[in-house]
């Protein structure tokens, strides 16, 4: 199985029973270059349908200048909570959303300057 994110492709390498790590193709053992989906499915109670969660996580050794360390890993890790129940359309508008603010200026200018106001 593979998983392709922009125009890198990652080779699932790992299987749990709620997750699975995939593996790019810089990946060594010293270069991490891989990504880690999982779930956790639904826990209803008697007054709530529960909630599905899910993560990505993205790590990947990046070369540094000017710093004590000559490489260290970058990390995004991206954390969703959905209602059981939840519309179709509502899911894809919030992910649509947030996968234009992840590209935009703004969230690139809070992640590089740690800017939280605008």
């Amino acid at each position: 199985m593979s998983l392709t994110i922009n125009a890198k492709t990652y080779t699932a390498d790992s299987f749990q029973s709620a997750a699975v790590g995939y593996i790019g193709s810089v990946h060594t053992v010293s270069v991490k270059d891989d990504v880690r989906l999982s779930r956790v499915v639904p826990k209803p109670t008697s007054t709530f349908s529960g909630v599905g969660r899910t993560s990505a996580k993205l790590t990947r050794t990046l070369t540094l200048t000017g710093a004590l360390t000559t490489t260290w890993d970058g990390i995004l890790d991206i954390q969703v909570t959905i209602p059981v129940g939840a519309a179709s359309a509502d899911i894809d508008s919030m992910l649509n959303d947030m996968g234009a603010f992840l590209a935009s200026a703004s969230f690139k200018t809070h992640v590089k300057g740690q800017q939280i106001t605008f």
